[in-house]
Order: structure tokens, then C-alpha cells, then sequence
């Protein structure tokens, strides 16, 4: 089981990401940021809509169901206005009359839509500073899914947004994107992974924690027990090979502290990375970590057949 990751490497060669891999990466990094500005595009077309009616920028304070997008052009995130009392709030959005809408009179409306998207531009490119990690996540739920579904396995799901356990649905049509962890039973043994734990003892967040439990009985208690992890690792989506060395270096540092954490509680859980981005120094530094034992398993996360390998032995173990 040790020499596992023996079945889809062969050398530091087979861990690096290609040319092809990388600019995929990049068409699929387009395609989801596209897929989240839809909701914001909508948002501006009814705003446009809306703001239409009104004959001169000071009217739109008396428009019905703008009031929070009048927030949002005025440079007020929906975070920041929760924050805000009702006259801090007017006050912005009559700035944002007098300073901007005012001065572009006949076309105030498209100055209003413009800033509007601003902001929102922003949000954007805030929520897309974690999509590699969150594709990342969605392709190894994935390959699991596949595997088990495959080996007729039933599984179960934890939903991201209430923390509640489900049991896998015939339709799972796009259920990666709201999943945080998947629990099967294989050989007569309970086996939970949860993304993204705070490992007590530790200190430090965990990528992926494989737990030797049902879910049910998954609690803070397990979390401080050292004995009932079978399996961590670190998963780096992010494809751009410029930032791809200071992903290794986080996810080595974050592996070291594993090893040391656990050793003291005389405990040898298996370890593992999985990378979209491996540059030949970071495949080969990997390499001999997997050959002095330092790591159990590797995989490069655009290649389909290293995926279905490592997802084989998660399930594995």
C-alpha cells in the first residue's frame, strides 16, 4: 500500500504539468469566472431598467427595489452595508448623486450601471482569488465519486451551506459545487473525508482530513483525537506556473507540520499533495519525498489517470 502511487508514477516526469494542461487550466479558470459575473450582469440590467424611469439622478431615491444597488455603485460592498445605519447609507448613495451621476447628466443612468459593475467587478475578482482551489476540490469529489459509484458503493455527502450529512442522490448532477465531504463504507470499515479541517492539536488547516469513522459519529472529540485520522493532504489548484513554487512551498511547510504534530502523538497518518501547477523542481523535490517515504502519495490534478488512481486509494485505505 506504501508503493501505491507507484500504479500512475513512474518518475518526477510523470508529475509535471504540460504546456496543454496549463492552458486548459486557464480556459476553465475564463469559463467559471464567466459563470459567476452572470448573476452580477443580470443585476445590472435590471438596475438599468429600473433607474430608466427616473427623469434626473436625484429621483432615484424615490425608485422602488434599487436601494441596495444604489449602495453597491456607490462603492458599498453588501458586506460593508450590513454594517451601516439607514442615514450612513443615504449618505453614500446622495455622494454618489452629487459627485458622479450629476456631473454626466443625460447619461447618468449608464454612469449609475457602470459603477454598479465596478464594485461588483470586485466582489468578482474576490470570490475568483479562491476558484483554483474550489475546481480543484470539485475534480478530486469527482474522481471519488466516480470510483465508488463504479465499485457500486453507496456514499453520503456533507452540504457546505447547512453542515447536514445527505445520502447520495441518483441525479448528482453538480453536487461538487456544494459538497464538503463524502463518507462510504468499504470492507466493513467507515471512512469520512472532510475538506478544509482545523486540525486542534495542530493549529493549522488541513486541505483534505480522511477520518476512520462514520459520519455520524464525526465531532469535535474525533477532531482531537490523533488516532482517528487515516489520511491527510494538501490540495493547490491553481495553474499558473508563476505562483506554482510558492503552492508547493505552503503545502511542504503545511506537510511538515503534520509529520511533527502527529509524531507527537505517536501517530503515522498517511500523507498526501495533489497539484494542478508541478514545475520539474517541485516534481522532482515530490519524487524523493515519495521515495524516503516522507510522502505516501502524489498526483498531478489535470491528469485524468493520476486522479483516478489516488481517488482509488483514499478508498482504499
Amino acid at each position: 500500500m506504501s508503493q501505491s502511487y507507484l500504479r500512475h508514477l513512474k518518475s518526477s516526469k510523470d508529475l509535471e504539468t504540460t504546456y496543454e494542461a496549463v492552458r486548459a487550466g486557464f480556459v476553465a479558470l475564463a469559463l467559471e469566472k464567466n459563470r459567476r459575473a452572470t448573476p452580477f450582469t443580470a443585476e445590472a440590467r435590471d438596475l438599468k431598467i429600473k433607474a430608466s424611469q427616473a427623469a434626473k439622478p436625484e429621483d432615484l431615491v424615490h425608485i422602488e427595489g434599487i436601494k441596495r444597488a444604489l449602495l453597491t455603485a456607490a462603492g458599498v460592498s453588501d458586506k460593508a452595508a450590513n454594517h451601516l445605519q439607514d442615514s450612513d447609507k443615504l449618505e453614500a448613495i446622495l455622494g454618489l448623486i452629487k459627485n458622479f451621476l450629476e456631473p454626466a447628466e443625460a447619461n447618468f443612468v449608464e454612469e449609475l450601471v457602470f459603477r454598479f459593475l465596478l464594485t461588483r467587478g470586485d466582489t468578482l475578482g474576490g470570490s475568483m482569488r479562491n476558484v483554483g482551489g474550489f475546481l480543484a476540490q470539485c475534480k478530486l469529489t469527482r474522481s471519488i465519486m466516480a470510483h465508488l459509484k463504479n465499485a457500486g458503493q453507496s456514499c453520503e455527502w456533507l452540504h457546505s451551506d447547512n453542515a447536514i450529512w445527505l445520502q447520495m442522490p441518483e441525479d448528482d448532477s453538480d453536487i461538487e459545487l456544494h459538497l464538503r465531504g463524502l463518507a462510504w463504507t468499504g470492507k466493513g470499515r467507515n471512512r469520512t473525508l472532510v475538506y478544509n479541517v482545523t486540525v486542534p492539536f495542530l493549529g493549522n488547516n488541513v486541505d483534505l482530513c480522511l477520518f476512520n469513522c462514520a459520519p455520524e459519529t464525526l465531532s469535535r472529540t474525533t477532531y482531537k483525537t490523533a488516532s482517528a485520522y487515516i489520511a491527510l493532504g494538501e490540495l493547490k489548484g491553481g495553474i499558473d506556473p508563476a505562483g506554482a513554487d510558492e503552492h508547493w512551498k505552503t503545502a511542504r511547510t503545511a506537510l511538515n507540520r503534520i509529520h511533527v504534530a502527529f509524531k507527537k502523538q505517536k501517530r503515522h497518518p498517511k500523507t498526501f499533495f495533489i497539484g494542478a501547477a508541478i514545475e520539474a523542481t517541485m516534481a522532482h523535490e515530490i519524487w524523493t519525498m515519495l521515495r524516503h517515504r516522507e510522502l505516501s502519495s502524489a498526483a498531478n490534478l489535470t491528469e485524468s489517470q493520476q486522479m483516478a488512481s489516488i481517488a482509488h486509494w483514499l478508498c482504499s485505505l
